[in-house]
């Protein structure tokens, strides 16, 4: 046991109101990832953007909110989740004002840019205080809450963009944030417990932050150019070995620095490792599978911006409903009970529609394979936030995080480039069809089942503080 775990502190009256709160908080950050799909082309006829721009809208918020991710969550652990949160919330708020106000590309891409950095030092806080907040079996219950905002907000973020772009305008899926952050504002500073005050306080490593931010969000832009460009190409190529050797500098760094923003060891602990492999997969697959939903539904679906949504709205359901019962289910069985079913359930969800493309097929499909991602949401969560001590909580929670970004812009360029064909000649047969990206991401999620039934732990997590920190 690490020598700090709470076990035997009561737990904070207010930590149930403040997880209502702080999830609130992530379901909008997490919604704002997919609820632009839908509107994009509304956006272009209205501010008269052409394709690089529209990919840019996309693009600035993911490329900030991995990018700064680790950032925020070292800066949790130093300064405090508190203070983390406000800053966050506020930036993202503003930047939400600005979005709906723009009235060109320039304007658009930079509050997208400032909603990303707002929501990378947001998430990593809130996700610190559940992690800390809550103990023994109501800590798998509040991590599968937290689970299902994660996977039900990327759904809802198309049923929500497509239902406010078909009525008020595209401009409103912007506009809607800002009433929410200015209530979560003023009820969210009551309601912390006392855990999101900091554990300790040090030097913020400025160079290293720097570094691993500009490695991150290289990459993530590397692989969002392979989407448009092939995973050939020089602007694809030349990102993705930047960001390595970014990294590499990181790392060098961090052995020397004396108060380094990482302790690299946790790169080497195998539940962290296993839990942001998990978030990784399961969030590439979900975000890919959104993806080649949302395009065949109006492609050759034939169905409008509201249809597309309110089709989404049972796989949003299956994502909670997934998230829900893995939450129940992990502290009995343990996370590689759990983490398996749950791939293999996106795997025969995910191949539904890949033997037979349809509107019915899709949704049944896309629903199943969310109910088990949904799942796989709470595994890679308590499965990495098992065994950390509570002045690690922020930057393990920024870590598994990053690997949401990661997944999502790892698995669209793979599909995109996959399907490219087919989205180009609006069909669905022939090699690189869409059929054949559907296949790709059964096949995939069978593959993760494999990997995980090796590499998650066995036995169930920690009874006790979720600190308990093993070695």
């Amino acid at each position: 046991m690490h020598p700090h775990a709470p076990a035997h502190e009561p737990p904070d009256p207010r930590r149930w109101r403040a997880l209502a709160l702080l999830g609130a908080a992530q379901f909008m950050l997490i919604l704002d990832v997919t609820v632009v799909a839908i509107a994009l082309p509304d956006i272009g006829a209205g501010l008269a953007l052409g394709r690089t721009q529209l990919t840019w809208v996309v693009t600035a918020y993911t490329l900030m909110f991995g990018g700064l991710m680790p950032l925020g969550g070292r800066a949790t652990d130093l300064f405090g989740a508190r203070r983390l949160l406000l800053v966050g919330l506020t930036v993202f708020t503003a930047a939400s004002l600005t979005a709906g106000l723009a009235g060109g590309a320039a304007v658009l891409v930079g509050a997208r840019l400032l909603q990303g950095a707002g929501a990378a030092l947001l998430s990593p806080a809130a996700l610190s205080v559940v992690a800390t907040a809550f103990h023994g079996p109501e800590r798998n219950r509040a991590l599968g809450v937290w689970a299902a905002i994660g996977g039900t907000g990327s759904a809802v973020g198309v049923l929500v963009g497509g239902l406010l772009t078909a009525g008020p305008g595209w401009e409103w899926i912007f506009y809607v944030n800002v009433p929410i952050g200015l209530v979560l504002l003023a009820l969210l500073p009551g309601a912390l417990p006392a855990t999101a005050r900091p554990t300790r306080r040090a030097a913020l490593d400025v160079p290293g932050a720097l570094l691993v931010t500009a490695a991150t969000a290289t990459t993530i832009y590397g692989l969002t150019n392979a989407g448009d460009d092939g995973w050939g190409a020089p602007a694809t190529l030349v990102p993705l070995a930047a960001g390595l050797a970014l990294y590499a500098a990181f790392a060098a760094l961090q052995r020397r620095s004396a108060a380094p923003l990482m302790d690299l060891t946790l790169l080497t602990r195998r539940p962290v490792l296993t839990g942001a492999f998990l978030m990784l997969v399961a969030t590439a697959l979900l975000i890919s599978s959104f993806f080649l939903g949302s395009f065949y539904l109006q492609g050759p679906g034939g169905h409008g911006p509201l249809a597309t949504g309110l089709l989404f709205l049972p796989v949003a359901v299956g994502t909670a409903l997934g998230a829900h019962l893995g939450g129940r289910a992990i502290g009995g069985v343990g996370p590689r009970l759990v983490a398996v079913p749950a791939l293999l359930t996106a795997a025969v969800g995910l191949a539904i529609p890949a033997a037979d493309t349809g509107t019915v097929t899709l949704s049944v499909g896309l629903s199943v394979a969310s109910a088990g991602l949904g799942a796989g949401f709470v595994a890679a969560t308590t499965t990495a936030l098992a065994h950390v001590a509570p002045d690690e909580a922020g930057l393990t929670s920024g870590l598994v995080n990053t690997c949401h970004e990661f997944g999502g812009a790892i698995g669209v360029p793979v599909v995109s480039s996959i399907a490219g064909s087919s989205i180009a000649a609006g069909h669905l047969a022939g090699p690189g069809g869409l059929t054949d990206a559907l296949t790709f991401l059964a096949v995939s999620a069978a593959a993760g089942a494999v990997a995980a039934l090796f590499l998650v732990p066995a036995g169930r997590p920690p009874a006790g503080a979720p600190t308990a920190h093993l070695h």
